[in-house]
């Protein structure tokens, strides 16, 4: 064979090998990539020929799959509309999957998970058509309800939990939008209605109680504040700490007020359980300067603050900064400066207190099941940390009877049931309306149910708007929902 031949022969044999090695990369290594790449069409297309799993709540789905006679051979629909929109997410063929459990768990809503391969294998013997597993969810209807309801016109969210378990009971958000005018087959219809939701005020689409911009928690977070005091073991329910009118912070030149510019109690004195009980800034204030940045910070990461959660959605992680001067701690300590939360997170501080200490893992999927409804895959509750000791737990739960009891929680009695809480006005525009917070726990001897509640700018009461006045009344109502049913 003459030289020429032989560097061609080379050539073509290096480029087959290239071929080779290009397809096999692509078949084994990035395929998966690639399948699931948002707006991958053929994707889509093999995913709508089969029926894709329903989200469930006690049962009865708020997300299912009907036959339809066109090439997509199912459409996604939403009976329940907007009350759970940000709970299911969407199903679109133009956009894809996203904005919740459409989204987080499309893997197996549409049967695509490796968890479901023997599945797969055993419908391939048997000749049955493929389907996606069906999810049930934590959810408790009646608490679902309640929080829409409560909620009304108002933009903030509601979130309760098991606080035994983490189980996320309710999860609503304000504004919501209808998921079914994304998932409908006329291309056009489907593009108008994306474009509106886009458009829209308040982002309807974005959940408020694990994501979006996070809300300063203002006096809710006096818990996380009272738990270090009291973890601390300077402090008990009863010390007696500095509760003047008036704050001088050091390296500044405006003071932390009282909310009625008054003394807190005689002598500018107060115990810790009465400042907690009226949310008197300066006791607490004085309160985060003596315990310092770094103990408010490590307690409220006990609570779960900083931790990357999924429910299985992502929660953006809670904040408190990482540095704090003096002035900086005090106002970190009623809540304000730049800490930062969601109302899951809040409502974790709430469970962790009634579970005597011990914070669970919060969940929204309690178990996976075939098409037959059969149960595959179960949940089972994870500890996420021991926030408190189980004293420190006793203490700040009497603590929060009185908030409830006497105090500024007073809108959340419920008649034969103790409830333990804390009211939290956060401001956070000058001058401008303040959002309203409620968190809270009840039975207090026996906890079934912890709930937060954020109103954003004060909901309908505007300037006049009190966590105890807006917010307290909603967290009551999601109580009874779920107490007495």
């Amino acid at each position: 064979m003459n030289k020429p031949i032989r560097r061609l022969s080379f050539v073509v044999a290096l480029l087959f090998s290239a071929l080779l090695i290009s397809t096999t990369w692509i078949q084994f290594v990035t395929a998966k990539d690639l399948d699931n790449r948002p707006g991958n069409r053929r994707t889509l297309l093999e995913s709508y020929s089969r029926e894709r799993g329903a989200i469930l709540v006690n049962g009865t789905p708020i997300a299912k799959s009907v036959p339809v006679k066109d090439d997509l051979k199912y459409v996604r629909v939403y009976p329940s509309g907007k009350l759970y929109s940000q709970v299911t997410g969407y199903y679109s063929f133009t956009y894809g999957a996203g904005g919740g459990l459409e989204g987080a768990e499309d893997s197996l809503l549409s049967g695509k998970s490796d968890k479901l391969f023997y599945r797969r294998v055993l419908d391939m013997v048997t000749g049955k058509v493929p389907s996606g597993a069906s999810l049930e969810l934590t959810v408790n209807p009646e608490a679902q309800q309640a929080a829409d309801s409560a909620l009304g016109r108002q933009r903030g969210a509601v979130v309760a939990l098991d606080p035994r378990t983490g189980a996320i009971l309710a999860m609503v958000s304000h504004p919501q939008y209808d998921p079914t005018t994304l998932s409908g087959h006329n291309l056009d219809s489907v593009a108008k209605a994306w474009t509106k939701l886009n458009a829209a005020p308040g982002r309807p689409a974005v959940n408020r109680a694990i994501a979006g911009d996070l809300y300063p928690p203002g006096s809710t977070f006096k818990l996380v504040t009272a738990a270090a005091a009291l973890s601390s073991g300077k402090f008990t329910e009863q010390s007696l700490i500095p509760g003047a009118a008036s704050l001088d912070l050091p390296q500044s030149n405006k003071p932390l007020p009282t909310d009625d510019r008054q003394p807190c109690g005689p002598g500018d004195k107060t115990t810790l359980t009465h400042a907690l009980e009226i949310s008197c800034n300066t006791a607490f204030g004085w309160l985060g300067m003596h315990l310092g940045a770094d103990a408010l910070r490590a307690q409220a990461a006990k609570f779960g603050f900083g931790d990357a959660l999924r429910v299985p959605m992502r929660v953006t992680a809670s904040q408190v900064p990482a540095q704090l001067n003096a002035a900086q701690s005090a106002q970190a300590a009623i809540g304000q400066y730049d800490v930062r939360v969601t109302p899951l997170q809040m409502a974790m501080v709430s469970a962790g207190i009634a579970n005597k200490g011990i914070v669970m893992s919060p969940y929204l999927v309690k178990d996976t099941r075939n098409s037959d409804l059969d149960i595959i895959d179960q949940s089972k509750p994870e500890q996420l940390s021991q926030a408190i000791s189980p004293d420190v737990a006793a203490a700040l739960t009497r603590m929060m009877v009185n908030v409830v009891q006497s105090g500024t929680g007073t809108p959340a009695q419920i008649p034969g049931i103790q409830v333990a809480g804390k009211t939290g006005t956060a401001q956070h525009i000058e001058d401008g309306p303040p959002h309203a917070w409620f968190t809270a726990f009840a039975p207090a001897d026996d906890p079934k149910i912890a709930v937060a509640v954020v109103i954003e700018n004060g909901g309908d009461a505007g300037n006049e708007a009190t966590g105890g006045k807006v917010a307290a009344p909603i967290a009551r109502q999601v109580i009874e929902a779920v107490l007495n049913p």
